[in-house]
């Protein structure tokens, strides 16, 4: 079976969102880095972004979203579907299962009223904060899909104090491996101003490239020690929701999200 497809139908996303993790090279294959067109079992080894992908056997379930030209406009959300705040904590990984016995994002969630929860973005093992969940796969597609813009938010502690021409220069844009990358906001902390060998800032960026915010600080000389996401979009991590916990979202909360899409018509 063709390696998106199969992916696709272990509910990791949309065959347009895993096409895209193949291009960037963080899916590999039996230890090599694949490529577009090759094809895997479930027996296979696959990885993504390092961490292997629990594929299950027999005949493959449909993808959360079918593959299509381009993204469809967002109106509104069927009744039936859902959506789920997570505060993930430190140590756990974003996949459904792990071979090695590690705990996941899944392992606590409560069973969803109607299909199936998919996760909406990721964040890797060391990084902590907001996850949402949803059981819209058409939903999760489109606020994943690099031209939504959806802001993402996330609270840095770094090592050292960088200077304003070094945030100048996170803002105006350095260039990764991958391509050029920038923050749309940079805001100290209250916590910057205390002194001590680390500093704390908020950023905002609209895009969810592998480990974007650590690579942008490690660009110019700066190690991230601790990351957390505070907010997706409109939804914000509630101050209330302890590491490890989950809520599910009002129906405002779902719409106001939906709305972000709405605003910008290209996702």
């Amino acid at each position: 079976m063709r390696l998106q497809k199969l992916l696709a139908a272990a509910g990791l996303g949309s065959r347009r969102t895993v096409e895209s993790w193949i291009r960037e090279g963080r899916v590999t294959v039996g230890g090599r880095i694949a490529r577009l067109g090759d094809r895997a079992g479930p027996a296979d080894e696959v990885r993504l972004d390092g961490e292997r992908v629990a594929l299950e056997h027999g005949a493959p379930r449909q993808a959360a979203v079918e593959p299509e030209a381009a993204p469809p406009a967002a109106s509104t959300v069927e009744p039936t579907h859902e959506l789920l705040l997570y505060h993930k904590p430190l140590g756990e990984l974003t996949t459904r299962s792990d071979p090695q016995g590690r705990p996941t994002v899944f392992d606590h969630l409560p069973p969803p009223r109607h299909g199936r929860w998919i996760v909406i973005g990721r964040l890797d093992v060391n990084t902590s904060g907001l996850l949402l969940f949803t059981t819209d796969g058409d939903l999760a597609h489109r606020l994943m899909h690099p031209s939504a813009e959806v802001e993402r938010e996330y609270r840095v502690r770094l090592r050292g104090s960088p200077d304003s021409e070094t945030l100048r220069r996170l803002r105006r844009g350095v260039r990764l491996e991958d391509g050029p990358a920038r923050f749309d906001r940079i805001v100290a902390c209250e916590e910057a101003s205390t002194g001590g060998s680390h500093s704390w800032f908020r950023v905002v960026l609209h895009e969810g490239r592998n480990r974007e915010v650590r690579r942008l600080w490690a660009a110019l000389g700066f190690e991230v020690s601790r990351l957390a996401r505070v907010r997706y979009g409109t939804v914000v991590l509630p101050t209330s929701l302890r590491p490890g916990a989950w809520r599910r979202a009002s129906s405002g909360e779902l719409q106001r999200l939906v709305g972000t899409l709405e605003r910008n018509p290209r996702g």
